[in-house]
């Protein structure tokens, strides 16, 4: 049973992953520009339980080369997910906008996201 419950949490974690990059690739951000990407295999991954619901959440980490947290992804007993991930770059394509990262959300197949903008301090 853990197998598969464990099975399913990473196909769907990968999935999330893919739409945090397709967000990334959206903004016209090249991967290469980032020091980390947000892939599923590099989580660090533990457990922690809801303080709403009472129900049992993994918790997904993605650090820096400093172990500082750029990211994370959480799969809550209720089967939603969110997942984050920091970019910290000005917009490639239009100044007015300074991304602060992308966001992935959903449950069991539906899977949304954006980026999160802020705007661009003026000179």
């Amino acid at each position: 049973m853990t197998t598969t419950i464990d099975a399913e949490i990473r196909r769907c974690g990968e999935a999330v992953c893919a739409r945090l990059l397709d967000e990334i690739e959206k903004l016209g951000i090249a991967p290469g520009r980032l020091a980390r990407l947000p892939f599923y295999d590099q989580a660090e991954f533990e457990s922690s339980r809801d303080p709403y619901s009472g129900e049992e959440t993994l918790c997904g980490h993605w650090r820096d080369a400093r172990g500082h947290s750029v990211g994370q992804i959480k799969f809550h007993g209720d089967g939603s997910f969110y997942a984050e991930f920091d970019i910290v770059l000005p917009h490639p394509t239009d100044p007015r906008w300074f991304v602060e990262g992308v966001t992935a959300w959903g449950r069991g197949e539906v899977i949304k996201g954006e980026a999160k903008l802020l705007e661009a301090l003026g000179e």
